[in-house]
């Protein structure tokens, strides 16, 4: 990918120059911008527009969940991408609600990175593998509620169930025998019966809810 505008906003100026480094070797004229913290993010942001902000949950001054619920307020096209080491889940659920579109763990790898870019960039949430295995596990030890039936057809449920598992539309339309653009409007019609904002939303939701089993 070429000419990205990137901003990094993150407090720790060791992991923004390894990123930062990294970015610039693995994307092509890439124009990066760091923010130390949320209240810079937002000094940044305003005389400069980026197509992907990486975002640190845990910000002096500004948190990134603040930052990125006021930012996806101001403009609902931001694309952020959270990074965290948290285990916690519910930092991903504040995340999700604030607009997140991605998530990533700062131990990823540059591939994994640059995956999540692309995916964000078309227009996609990003997921990290890694991460949803987190999730999975420190739910499989808490007492959920609030479960809420939800009026799934089979196909539906079906079709949930590997977005879920990581799958993407084509690659769900390949297993299912289905054209991309079917599994295009399944996708959405979950959206809207869900009430989820996004994929990362409905996946989430799927999980503490118990609509399906990981």
């Amino acid at each position: 990918m070429k000419g990205l505008k990137i901003i990094l906003a993150d407090d720790h100026r060791l992991f923004r120059n390894g990123l930062k480094t990294l970015l610039s070797t693995y994307l092509e004229d890439c124009e990066i911008r760091e923010a130390v913290d949320g209240r810079d993010f937002f000094d940044v942001l305003a005389t400069f527009e980026p197509d992907i902000v990486f975002m640190d949950i845990d910000m002096p001054h500004i948190d990134g969940i603040v930052a990125t619920k006021r930012a996806t307020s101001e403009n609902d096209s931001i694309k952020i991408i959270a990074l965290s080491m948290y285990g916690d889940e519910i930092y991903y659920y504040k995340m999700i609600d604030a607009g997140a579109k991605g998530f990533l763990l700062k131990n990823s790898e540059i591939s994994e990175v640059i995956e999540a870019i692309e995916t964000v960039v078309r227009g996609e949430n990003y997921f990290s593998k890694e991460l949803l295995l987190n999730i999975v596990r420190n739910l499989r030890t808490s007492k959920l509620s609030n479960w809420k039936a939800v009026d799934l057809s089979d196909r539906e449920m079906e079709i949930l169930e590997l977005i879920c598992n990581g799958f993407s539309n084509q690659e769900i339309g390949d297993k299912l025998f289905l054209s991309k653009r079917t599994i295009d409007k399944h996708r959405a019609n979950i959206l809207e019966k869900t009430q989820s904002k996004n994929t990362a939303h409905l996946v989430m939701n799927a999980i503490k809810n118990h609509w399906i089993r990981v």
